[in-house]
Parts: structure tokens; C-alpha cells; sequence
């Protein structure tokens, strides 16, 4: 492998978001032997005085060069200055007050960005949601009155004019070129469409955090990169490991008797660090949890719950089964436990699944493991829309994490056809599923038509498929799959995220539309409908908006502070629903009494579920609060350890005032939950096993 000598990183959205794992960056980076360390350069959007600031600002490490502005401005840390001959290259067909004048004056939904972010070689300005017709049509105007120029247009919101040789790319072959660098030597780093030009250049290396939007996995299909497997600045230092410019990623240390800062979001004891004894217990519920799973394997796969530990009768018998939704859950969290007995659990689970395909493409909701029997409907026989959304996800993880393609190339008919069955879904073609009532896993639940746990699901869904088409070699379908995932992630957010301001004006197409301008919301709504929506905060599906890389960082934050603000840890982590639907509310059901499942608090009326409370210690984790992510995991912890007859059952769900645990013992998902959180937060590692 060709060593790397240059490498050039994007800032926001890759290395900058997370202040935790930026530091550990340039510690890292820092580390290196200055004989074996690249060159830095930070390739970003932002111009060089404001870049540099944020340097200081964040710690990273001070760069040989920063490729500033949408690549029409170079800073070279030996000269402190320009480099001579850089912006020459910009002056024949621009012409900046020709370009705000038609900008203007022909495209009134434009805004201008403010002078921080504009120089003579860049017009910037926010166009939220454009679709391409529209910057095509930007494009072609400008051409049209003798500019030379290209539309860069990133995270759905920024809209740069540049000359026609400028960009993150061109700037960065300019700069190799001067330094007689070859592109086989060059490893780039980025997350959004403006990167895309670093990635196109014929032979370069590049890493795509894991938050990269579907829109550069697009552009990049077909060139030579890595996914990597962490967000933001975890997923830069994985992919350097994985070209060979790091060894291994630093451990993160214990937070164990450290000072830290309190913000002023949190009152003292919320992130006071946890103690030697709290360690110790989210390391038994580990070993635990790990028993957990292994009592939930089955010839067919993993069941939902011990079937030694639990009585069923009645509907009750249906968790004698290998569930898609919580099968697929538990195979995609414990994919990192690679022994022999899981990896072949974890392949049963899916294969079982897949077997039980309709001709048509629908999946199973789950499979009787006593009968190998499937059943395509839940509750009421309903059909459950994201079993069949999960296991698809799982599958591109499964795939992922074993390189196991004679798998996926012997189920990618089945898995293609599961595709056209969801996407029939979408009834009327807006890029969202019309989900019925009760018909996923809030099977006796109120939630119908665009839900926005299935919404989260279709988007990710469509990205691991294409994942999968680009494992196979088909680019042209993988880049189709990558432009409908984006096109399901901009229908999410502008959909399930009401504002007053709006950018883009409204169609008068439904009384929902019209209350959407009725107030600001500060997460994602948990349903809409053409005739009204719910203003309830759906905590999972916020959670895995973040999680799918749905959601941005910026959002996902103000949808923490109001989670944390309205109280969904507590007592222990998680309410699924905040706040629950009372009696008299015009989403209240009269099945919500049923064996007095659903009443306030209980089961999908908010209840507590354990399965979620895992990835929320790894949504708190990934926004950049780790010792409170630490703290709340040790809360689930001694959820998890509670039980109804015994110690450590990791019990489906529990009451959402007392705490107490409730539903079956010993839940796989949520053994599997909690496994993967103490795997991301490293609470479970030795310490004579760190560095």
C-alpha cells in the first residue's frame, strides 16, 4: 500500500461536532512520529481567518495548510500566508457583482450567508431543500450572462457560486501538484456534497464518516474509500487505521474519579463521574447480558425472549417466534461478538426471515419457532411495515461486518424483491410510507400514516441497499438508492420539523400543512397526517433519526436538551413517548385498556424500554457528552439488574413512574442494547488491557 504523505480533511461534520473526539484526534495525530506524519490540510467551506479560529477553538492540531472557502483560498502555515499563483487561476468568466445581481433578482428564495463566510472568489448563501432542477437552472442563468462558473450545493441548505476552477478538489490537485505529491499519496476525508470533488480525483484514497450524507456516497460511488464506523472525528481516525496512517484508535479513558465541568444545562450531580463500583456494575451486567443472549438461541435464530424463562398463553404464544423487528435489532447490536455460536445465530435469524419471503416481497413478521410457521400480520392482522425495514438494515450489517457476499448474493433477489414490496408502501409517491394504524412495533397503538420511526427506517433502509448494490458492483442502482435515501431524509425533515419561518413557500395541500405554521418544534413529530399531526415527541424515533445519521448534529442536540429538559431518562432510561396519551386526548383508543397495556406510563404509552435506553447512552455519547452518556448507562444498569423474580432479567419494558420492571424476562434486544453501549462507551475493557 502506497504511504500516505497528504492528508486532507473536510472540518464541520467530520472532524469538528464532537469536541470529545476531536480532542482524541490531535492527541492521536499529535502522537505520530514527525517522520511518518503526513501533511495536514483541513479542506472545508469556511474561509481561512474562521477556519483558523475554530482550530483554536476545537484544539485540533494546527495544520501545514488549509484549502479555505470552497477551495478559492490556500493558507500555508511555513509562509503564514497565501501561496503566490493560487487565486490567478480564478479571474477569467467571474464576475461577483454580476453573480449576486442575478441571484437576486431572478432566485427571490435565496439568502445571503453572512460576510464572515463571503470573499471576492465566493458568493455563498442558504438555499434550504433546492431541489436539482432549481440549481440547474441557477446554473445554466449564470452561464448564460458569460460567467464561468459552478453551483456547489451541500447539506441541503448551502448554495456556493464559484469559478468554474474552483473547488475542494481542484484546490487540493493544485496543492499535491506544488508539493509533487502523487494522488495515490493523498487520503481525503469528508461528510457532505461539497467533498465530493476531493473524493472524484483519480487515484486518491477516502474515508466517509459514518454521518456522511447520502449525497456524497452518490458522488463517490465507485471510487476507493472506506465507511468507517464511527461519527464525526471517530470515523477520521478509524478510516486512518484502516489505510495504514494509524496503527490502532486510542481508548477512551475511565470516567472515573475525573473533575469535569458542569454545563449550565445540567444541574452538578448529572454529570457527576461515576464511581469504581458503578464500573463494576455495568461490567457484571455485561456478563450478564451475554448469558442473556445466549438463553435466547434457538435452531431458527434469536427468539424475542427466553423461551425456558417465560409462560406464554394466548396472544402470548407469538413470543415463541424469531421475530424480524427484534431479531433484526439484536443481530445488527451484537454483530461485534464474533464467536462461533453468535455469528451462526446472527445468520440464522436473518436467513430464516428471508426464507419465509412472499412471492410479492413481503417478510415475515415473525416465524413460529415450534412450527417454522410465519405470520405476516400482528395485532388485529395488521401487517407490521418495519419488521421487513429492519431486517434489510440488519443484512447490510450483517454483510458488512463478515464480508460474507455469497450471502448476499444468494439472498439479493429476496432482499431486492422486500425492497419493491416497502416502496409500494409509499401509495402516493412523496417519498414517505403510509404506514396503518397499530402497524409496526406499536402494535396496539394510535400511530398511523407517515410515522416517523418508519420514515427513519425507509431512509436508512434505502441507503443499505444501495450499500449493498455498490458491494455487488451495480454504481449506476447504488447511486439511485443513495439519491432516494436523500430524497426520504429531506421529506423527514421538512415534514416531521414544523417552523413558523418557512424557506421554500407552502403548498395549500392539507390541513396539516397549514398547522405546521402554527409553532417551532424542537424534535421530530411522531406522526403526520393529511388531516392533522401529533405534537408528541416519539423518543426512539428521534434517537434513530440521530443514530441513522437522519438528523444533523445542530438538530439532534436541541432535540436532547428537550428530551432531557421533559424528563425521558427518568427514573431510568428510557420513555419511548413523551408525554403519554390520556384518557379524553383525541389520540386516546379504546383499546389502550386492554388488559390495561397501554394506560399513561405503561408499555407503548410511554412506558420504559430498556432496548431503548441503549441507544440512548450511545445518542448522548455521539453529541459529544461522554461522562453523562457513562452516567446513564450505569442508570440502565441497575434498570437492567432489577427484575421481577430474579436479578438481571433485562425485562421488555418497565413503568415509567415507579420504574419497576414489567413484560417478558430476559428480552434479547435489550441484552443486546446495553452490549452495544458498553462496547461504544468502552466501560467493559480492562484496564491493564489500554494503552
Amino acid at each position: 500500500m502506497t504511504r500516505i504523505r497528504l492528508f486532507s480533511t473536510d472540518l464541520d461534520g467530520t472532524l469538528v461536532g464532537n469536541l470529545e473526539s476531536a480532542g482524541r484526534f490531535g492527541a492521536a495525530w499529535q502522537a505520530l512520529p514527525a517522520a511518518e506524519r503526513p501533511l495536514l490540510c483541513y479542506n472545508t467551506g469556511r474561509l481561512v481567518d474562521d477556519a483558523l479560529a475554530l482550530v483554536a477553538v476545537v484544539g485540533l492540531p494546527e495544520p501545514n495548510f488549509i484549502l479555505g472557502g470552497v477551495g478559492t483560498q490556500v493558507w500555508d502555515a511555513e509562509r503564514r500566508g497565501t501561496i503566490p499563483g493560487f487565486e490567478q487561476r480564478f479571474a477569467q468568466g467571474w464576475n461577483l457583482e454580476l453573480v449576486e445581481q442575478v441571484l437576486t433578482r431572478e432566485f427571490p428564495l435565496v439568502e445571503r450567508q453572512p460576510p464572515v463566510f463571503l470573499h471576492p472568489y465566493k458568493s455563498s448563501w442558504y438555499l434550504p431543500h433546492a431541489p436539482a432542477e432549481t440549481l440547474r437552472a441557477i446554473e445554466a442563468r449564470l452561464r448564460a450572462v458569460g460567467l464561468d462558473v459552478v453551483v456547489v450545493y451541500s447539506g441541503q441548505r448551502y448554495l456556493d457560486v464559484l469559478p468554474r476552477h474552483a473547488s475542494k478538489g481542484t484546490a487540493l490537485t493544485w496543492l499535491a501538484q506544488q508539493l509533487g505529491i502523487p494522488p495515490r499519496a493523498i487520503l481525503v476525508a469528508g461528510d457532505s456534497g461539497n467533498d465530493s470533488s476531493m473524493f472524484r480525483i483519480a487515484g486518491v484514497r477516502g474515508i466517509l464518516v459514518e454521518n456522511a450524507q447520502p449525497e456524497l456516497l452518490e458522488a463517490s460511488v465507485g471510487c476507493e474509500v472506506h465507511l468507517a464506523t464511527g461519527i464525526l472525528a471517530d470515523g477520521v481516525l478509524d478510516g486512518l487505521c484502516r489505510f495504514g496512517v494509524m496503527q490502532r484508535v486510542p481508548r477512551r479513558p475511565l470516567p472515573v474519579d475525573a473533575s469535569s465541568r458542569t454545563p449550565t444545562l445540567f444541574r452538578a450531580g448529572d454529570m457527576a463521574v461515576v464511581s469504581r463500583d458503578d464500573v463494576e456494575l455495568v461490567r457484571e451486567g455485561y456478563v450478564r447480558a451475554i448469558e442473556v443472549l445466549h438463553r435466547n438461541v434457538t435452531p431458527l435464530g434469536f427468539s424475542a425472549a427466553s423461551l425456558a424463562d417465560n409462560e406464554v398463553t394466548g396472544s402470548d404464544a407469538n413470543y415463541r417466534s424469531v421475530w424480524a423487528r427484534d431479531g433484526a435489532i439484536t443481530v445488527i447490536q451484537s454483530l461485534f461478538l464474533t464467536d462461533p455460536v453468535m455469528r451462526d445465530v446472527q445468520r440464522r435469524t436473518l436467513t430464516t426471515l428471508l426464507d419465509h419471503a412472499t412471492p410479492s416481497g413481503q417478510l415475515p413478521a415473525n416465524v413460529g419457532i415450534d412450527t417454522n410457521t410465519p405470520d405476516y400480520s400482528g395485532i388485529g392482522r395488521i401487517a407490521a411495515i418495519d419488521g421487513g425495514l429492519w431486517v434489510v438494515i440488519a443484512f447490510y450489517n450483517f454483510v458488512q461486518a463478515t464480508g460474507d457476499l455469497e450471502l448476499l448474493s444468494s439472498y439479493f433477489p429476496t432482499l431486492e424483491r422486500a425492497m419493491l414490496w416497502l416502496g409500494a408502501q409509499d401509495s402516493n409517491n412523496d417519498g414517505l410510507l403510509e404506514v396503518p394504524e397499530a402497524g409496526d412495533w406499536t402494535d396496539l397503538f394510535g400511530h398511523s400514516y407517515n410515522v416517523l420511526y418508519d420514515e427513519t427506517l425507509w431512509y436508512r433502509a434505502n441507503f443499505c441497499f444501495g450499500r449493498m448494490l455498490e458491494m455487488r458492483g451495480d454504481h449506476a442502482r447504488a447511486a439511485e438508492y443513495f439519491r432516494r435515501s436523500q430524497r426520504v431524509r429531506e421529506q423527514v425533515l421538512e415534514t416531521f420539523w414544523p417552523r413558523t419561518r418557512r424557506e421554500q413557500p407552502l403548498p395549500a395541500s392539507s390541513f396539516a400543512d397549514f398547522q405546521f405554521t402554527l409553532g417551532d418544534a424542537r424534535y421530530l413529530l411522531a406522526q403526520i397526517s393529511p388531516f392533522g399531526f401529533s405534537w408528541r415527541c416519539d423518543v426512539w424515533g428521534n434517537i434513530l433519526a440521530f443514530l441513522f445519521n437522519l438528523l444533523d448534529v445542530q438538530r439532534a442536540r436541541t432535540a436532547f436538551e428537550f428530551m432531557w429538559g421533559a424528563g425521558v431518562n427518568e427514573p431510568y432510561p428510557v420513555k419511548n413517548l413523551y408525554p403519554p396519551v390520556s384518557s379524553g386526548d383525541p389520540e386516546w383508543r379504546p383499546y389502550f385498556v386492554v388488559n390495561l397495556l397501554n394506560l399513561p406510563g405503561h408499555y407503548h404509552n410511554g412506558g420504559i424500554w430498556p432496548h431503548i435506553g441503549g441507544m440512548w447512552v450511545r445518542f448522548v455519547h455521539r453529541l459529544g457528552m461522554r461522562e453523562l452518556a457513562c452516567r446513564e448507562l450505569v442508570k440502565l444498569a441497575r434498570l437492567n439488574r432489577a427484575g421481577t423474580r430474579f436479578e438481571w432479567e433485562f425485562n421488555e419494558w418497565a413503568h415509567a413512574e415507579t420504574g419497576r420492571p414489567m413484560g417478558k424476562r430476559y428480552q434479547a434486544w435489550a441484552a443486546a442494547a446495553y452490549l452495544r453501549a458498553c462496547q461504544e462507551l468502552e466501560l467493559v475493557i480492562d484496564e491493564t488491557d489500554r494503552d
